[in-house]
């Protein structure tokens, strides 16, 4: 790889001290795909691979000095949200991100966690559909989220379907709605355009080390998007790589443990 042309993307999220989701997760997965990562955290989370015990909101003020640090030096050639945790943030956020003209901003509307904590308190949601989607080339919720979004209960495709079409109408032109284990087809996830479906089969992995898999995959695809990639191969090339990561997992803390996101440095 020519160092000197390598893709930038910026990643703003939580922090994870568990070190298998957010942010850390972000910067991994953006590394192992190929680009330089650079990071705006939103908040800070006491966490680990069986609960997450506290949460610390940053002031909007250091949220909006990391975007704008990050624009004023760098070429930005893509960009991934994740825990954004309040209005107030996700306001920021899409403020500041408005006049950049990100040509490929990925949302993944981190809702909720493995463990069951609240990430994005509920009166945020609705900021989140109204001021960031619109500005999303790609939104990846998965079935938990879509099901809030949508208010479309989805057990098969047919529902995830009609809940694509939903989230789609908030503005974004891609829904990837990832199945994981809670479809009826395994592993399987769908991307609608606005006009046509697509279909993404993949392996179902049966291990409980899945942490940070939301988080790994739309960093992958970001990644991916920056170095060029069309939304179809940067969502197959993406999958791809989180089910080795997820074939690869570490049972490592007492929970949920984490994907491999380097996986393939092992000898």
């Amino acid at each position: 790889m020519n160092t000197s042309l390598i893709k930038q993307v910026l990643t703003i999220a939580g922090s994870d001290s568990g070190g298998g989701a957010g942010i850390q997760a972000d910067i991994k997965s953006m590394s192992a795909n190929g680009v330089y990562a650079m990071s705006v955290i939103t908040a800070i989370t006491a966490q680990n691979t069986e609960e997450v015990t506290q949460v610390f909101e940053l002031p909007t003020s250091i949220v909006a000095a990391q975007i704008d640090a990050v624009f004023d030096d760098f070429d930005v050639a893509a960009v991934k949200t994740g825990m954004l945790s309040s209005t107030a943030i996700v306001e920021v956020v899409a403020k500041l991100l408005k006049p950049q003209n990100v040509t490929n901003l990925v949302v993944d509307p981190v809702m909720i966690s493995k463990t069951g904590q609240a990430l994005l308190k509920p009166e945020a949601i609705e900021a989140v559909k109204t001021q960031l989607f619109p500005l999303a080339l790609l939104v990846t919720p998965n079935i938990h989220e879509a099901q809030q979004l949508s208010g479309i209960e989805i057990k098969t495709l047919a529902d995830a379907r009609r809940a694509a079409k939903v989230i789609h109408a908030f503005g974004c032109k891609y829904v990837l709605i990832k199945g994981g284990h809670l479809l009826a087809e395994q592993g399987t996830d769908l991307l609608y355009d606005g006009r046509f479906f697509n279909v993404f089969k993949g392996e179902f992995i049966d291990t409980p080390h899945t942490h940070g898999t939301g988080c790994t995959l739309a960093s992958a695809i970001a990644a991916h998007l920056a170095r060029g990639k069309s939304m179809n191969d940067a969502v197959q090339t993406a999958k791809a790589y989180l089910t080795e990561a997820i074939r690869h997992s570490l049972a490592i803390g007492h929970g949920t443990g984490p994907t491999n996101h380097f996986y393939f440095l092992q000898t």
